[in-house]
């Protein structure tokens, strides 16, 4: 796949934007990197909006390392039932990843970043996006931490 056309930090600010505007924590990454990817703006909004939340507010896996795991999978991923090798680099890349992302933050888990007291699913109804909202969480950063990790990682290795 080609080069990458933006720097690393602009990648982390572009993404931030993303979330700042509206979109959740997977599609502020994964938007970030659509064009590059080949998607349109609508398709890649649509396939990463599930994500959001930790999984649909169900406060698992951050939705920004959803994204950027996204993003992994398309520049990297496998398309053969057979491809045991193939499989295992991609989930050394993941792990890599993953990795970077929680030595900055961690944890890769939503709940655990937010520092929520919940078990199982959260409430279903987004929060309002307002000033407060922003105060208190600091997913923006997050979204930022994931997409500069996986620009520099694909500068890095093609």
């Amino acid at each position: 796949m080609n080069k990458l056309k933006k720097t690393p930090e602009q990648y982390r600010v572009e993404a931030e934007m993303n979330f700042v505007n509206g979109f959740n924590c997977a599609q502020a990454v994964f938007l970030t990197f659509a064009e590059e990817l080949g998607f349109e703006r609508e398709v890649a909004l649509k396939i990463s909006s599930p994500f959001g939340g930790g999984m649909g507010r169900l406060r698992e896996v951050c939705g920004a390392v959803s994204g950027m795991l996204m993003v992994l999978g398309m520049r990297y991923g496998y398309t053969s039932a057979d491809s045991d090798g193939e499989k295992m680099e991609l989930y050394r890349k993941v792990q890599q990843l993953a990795g970077e992302f929680k030595e900055k933050n961690q944890t890769v888990v939503c709940r655990e970043l937010l520092n929520l007291k919940i078990e199982g699913a959260d409430s279903p109804i987004p929060e309002a996006r307002t000033p407060e909202y922003y105060k208190k969480r600091p997913c923006a950063r997050f979204v930022g931490d994931a997409a500069e990790i996986t620009a520099k990682f694909i500068e890095e290795n093609g």
